[in-house]
C-alpha cells in the first residue's frame, strides 16, 4: 500500500502538468507575406510582436505562422482562435485552396476568428458570405473605402475588448463603410469615428469612393472601424481595419485593444485593466521584413490597402 501511495505521489505532478497544458487555449496567429514599403503591412513583425505581448498571459498557448498559411496540415488542429494579419482581396491566404473549409470546421466547434487590416477584405465571389457570418462584417469593393486619416475615438463602449483602453487618436489607413451583417445582428461596434469629406477626395473606384459612402459621410454617420461579433453558435469574431503602419503598434491603447480582442475571441477572460504590455522602439524594429521600397501584390487593387 505504501508503495502504491508513493508511486501515485510521483505521478501526481505529471498528471497536473498534463491537465494544465490541456486547459490552455490555443491561439494561432497567421502572418501574410511581405508587401508594401518599409514599415507598412509588416505582417510577420506584427504577429511576432503580438506573441511577445501575450507571453505572460496565463492559460493560453500562442503559435505563429509566418509568410502565409501554415504549411503543416495539422497546424490549426484544436485552435480556439485564429488571427489573420495579411493582405486581402483575391490573394487573401484564407481564400486559397481549402482554407475556408478549414476555418469553417473550426468555427463549427466554437473557435474565434480575427482579421486585421487588409485581411478584413475577402472577395464578393469568394469569402464574403463566410466573413460576414464569422466576423459580422468585411470590406466590400465599391461599397467600402480605404483612406489614410486621423480617427478620433472619443468614446469607447463597455466591452471586454475595451478594458483598460482609453480614448485615442491615430493616423492610419482606417477602412470604413464596411458591409455588416443584416441589421448589425450580433455586431458590437468597438471603434467608431466621424471621417471628414477629405477622406473621399480620390475618384470613385473599388476602394476609393462610391455614392453610398459619400451619402453616409455627408450625413455625418459614425463609421465603425473595429467591431466584435458573436455568432449564433457562440463563436466570436473581431474585425480591425487599422494596422497599416507598424509603428502604430507602439501606441498602448491601440495595441491593448487588439490584444484584448485576441483573448476575447478565444473565450479567455480579459483582465480588468486589459492586457498589460510594454513595447519599446527597439521592439518595433525587430523582425521587420527586408524591403527596398513600395511593392504591390497580385491581390492588391489600389496603391494602398
Amino acid at each position: 500500500m505504501k508503495r502504491l501511495v508513493a508511486s501515485l505521489s510521483l505521478l501526481l505532478p505529471f498528471f497536473c502538468a498534463v491537465d494544465s497544458s490541456a486547459a490552455d487555449k490555443k491561439i494561432v496567429l497567421i502572418a501574410g507575406r511581405p508587401s508594401h514599403g518599409p514599415g507598412q503591412h509588416e505582417h510577420n513583425a506584427g504577429v511576432l510582436l503580438f506573441k511577445k505581448c501575450l507571453a505572460n498571459v496565463p492559460g493560453i498557448t500562442v503559435e505563429t505562422h509566418l509568410n502565409g498559411w501554415p504549411t503543416n496540415a495539422s497546424a490549426l488542429d484544436g485552435a480556439d482562435a485564429v488571427v489573420i494579419y495579411a493582405d486581402g482581396g483575391s490573394g487573401h491566404p484564407a481564400l486559397q485552396g481549402n482554407h475556408l473549409e478549414q476555418l469553417a470546421a473550426l468555427r463549427s466547434k466554437g473557435a474565434g476568428l480575427a482579421c486585421i487590416h487588409y485581411a478584413v477584405e475577402p472577395t464578393k465571389e469568394k469569402g464574403q458570405k463566410e466573413f460576414i457570418e464569422w466576423l459580422g462584417g468585411c470590406f466590400e469593393t465599391h461599397w467600402s473605402v480605404n483612406p489614410h486619416w486621423t480617427a478620433d475615438f472619443k468614446q469607447l463602449p463597455e466591452h471586454p475588448i475595451t478594458r483598460g483602453v482609453k480614448p485615442f487618436k491615430m493616423l492610419d489607413e482606417w477602412y470604413y463603410h464596411m458591409r455588416f451583417a443584416e441589421g448589425m445582428n450580433g455586431v458590437t461596434p468597438i471603434l467608431s469615428a466621424l471621417p471628414g469629406e477629405d477622406t473621399l477626395t480620390r475618384p470613385d473606384g473599388p476602394h476609393s469612393g462610391n455614392p453610398h459612402v459619400r451619402k453616409a459621410v455627408a450625413a455625418g454617420e459614425p463609421q465603425h472601424v473595429a467591431w466584435a461579433f458573436e455568432g449564433s453558435n457562440g463563436a466570436r469574431g473581431f474585425g480591425f481595419t487599422g494596422g497599416h503602419f507598424h509603428k502604430n503598434w507602439g501606441d498602448d491603447n491601440m495595441r491593448k485593444l487588439v490584444l484584448n480582442a485576441i483573448l476575447w475571441i478565444a473565450k479567455v477572460e480579459v483582465p480588468a485593466e486589459g492586457v498589460h504590455s510594454v513595447v519599446t522602439e527597439e521592439d518595433l524594429q525587430q523582425n521587420l521584413d527586408p524591403k527596398g521600397g513600395p511593392r504591390r501584390t497580385s491581390g492588391q487593387t489600389s496603391p494602398s490597402n
